[in-house]
């Protein structure tokens, strides 16, 4: 750009209703390129109020840093959501450990690591190997009954992701379409059709999702379960964690809400990405089908491709410098993991799906202390989910645009309609 140059206006990337319509990327490069610590206004949307503005962070160097530096960009301060929860409920919401910083993140990640180890979840890839067998057989029969379409959301993705949570968890099979609302009503609530009429308080304000009072129904639940998990101990997570000394029934409810909303809409969001994208490149879904190309080196492609988290927030605990820009103490600072998948300088042709791409530095799954507890877990259902997927569908095709889930948060898919037969 030369000196006589005006640099392009920032745009903004805040306004979840961008995101029905797909992850704005032209955006991002606009501020990668640009502004790439650009200040983004937090006007009244949807029925949320306004907000103070935070700062929009692209790069992905900028975005390792600030998720590598706890000390300086704080999850605990504020919270890890853009939007500022209510001063009354901040203390509520710091419990959990996805919200706290080192040293006391660091203790309860520790905890919970001892449930949720790798050799456990390497025992549920038979069962998920099962299910997804079950649930894609659903899905071709219905099909073949109708016009060679199915919605890979609704007839298998969904339900995968949701009863391999359930597994994992020990939540008997009654009551599993309960961590499904849960998960609606939390990650969905930007979007009126996702999340349905929301909570409201005595005034008629809507209720902040993770507020305690709108937590109250699944936090009673948690406790119920985690004394029956106490008379009745079986090979699960909430077993384990629920006949931890060290785990106060705090901690044991908040962990409980990170694994039912974390632990299920992470492949929730990933796994039709991921399928809309192989759909969207016949040549790569061919290679995958005979061999010629890894499967394990392009799940992690198609983790960069979509991420299933778009945002992440912190909060500058001192006055700071970013990327040239002055940054006070108190400000909210967010990192946009999907700018940073697909950043020039991190990544060679970012906008080609490369199979074999290595290295493959994406942060779909975080950095620094908080990296995704789950990612093991994760991976292992999206390999074995693709893995069936190639065994039993030729060569599927898009039937239609994908329905997007309204968030600046969770790059969710609610509908995606696929020939496959």
């Amino acid at each position: 750009m030369s000196v006589r140059e005006t640099p392009p206006p920032v745009p903004d990337v805040f306004d979840p209703r961008r995101y029905g319509d797909g992850v704005p990327y032209a955006a991002y490069r606009v501020l990668r390129d640009h502004h790439p610590v650009a200040w983004q206004d937090e006007p009244e949307v949807l029925g949320w109020p306004a907000g103070p503005g935070f700062w929009a962070v692209t790069r992905h160097a900028d975005v390792v840093r600030v998720l590598k530096d706890p000390a300086a960009y704080s999850s605990h301060l504020g919270a890890t959501q853009i939007r500022d929860p209510d001063p009354a409920d901040l203390p509520f919401v710091r419990r959990m450990m996805l919200n706290q910083d080192p040293p006391d993140h660091g203790r309860l990640r520790r905890l919970v690591s001892r449930a949720f180890t790798p050799r456990r979840i390497e025992r549920f890839e038979a069962s998920a190997r099962e299910r997804a067998r079950t649930l894609l057989a659903r899905g071709l029969d219905g099909a073949r009954a109708g016009d060679g379409t199915c919605d890979l959301v609704a007839d298998v993705t969904d339900d995968y992701a949701l009863l391999n949570l359930a597994d994992l968890l020990g939540v008997p099979e009654s009551d599993r379409g309960l961590l499904l609302h849960w998960t609606r009503r939390v990650i969905g609530y930007q979007d009126p059709e996702e999340a349905g009429e929301p909570l409201r308080d005595g005034t008629g304000r809507p209720l902040d999702p993770r507020s305690p009072a709108a937590l109250r129904d699944m936090f009673a639940y948690a406790r119920d379960l985690a004394a029956h998990k106490r008379s009745r101990p079986a090979d699960d997570l909430m077993s384990t964690l629920a006949t931890d000394p060290e785990l106060t029934e705090p901690e044991l409810e908040m962990f409980f809400f990170l694994l039912t909303i974390a632990g299920n809409d992470t492949v929730r969001s990933a796994a039709p990405g991921g399928l809309l994208a192989l759909a969207g490149h016949p040549e790569v879904y061919a290679g995958l089908r005979t061999g010629r190309l890894e499967l394990a080196p392009a799940v992690e492609e198609l983790l960069r491709w979509h991420p299933p988290v778009l945002t992440f927030r912190r909060t500058a605990v001192t006055d700071t410098t970013l990327a040239g820009r002055r940054i006070r103490a108190g400000d909210k600072v967010v990192v946009f993991h999907a700018s940073a998948n697909h950043d020039e300088r991190a990544f060679t042709d970012p906008g080609r799906l490369d199979p074999a791409r290595t290295p493959n530095p994406h942060v779909s799954f975080g950095d620094g202390p908080h990296v995704c507890l789950g990612a093991h877990f994760a991976r292992l259902q999206l390999r074995v989910l693709y893995g069936e997927m190639l065994r039993v569908v030729p060569a599927p095709r898009v039937a239609g645009p994908p329905v997007r889930l309204v968030s600046n948060f969770i790059n969710g898919i609610k509908s995606l309609r696929l020939h496959v037969t």
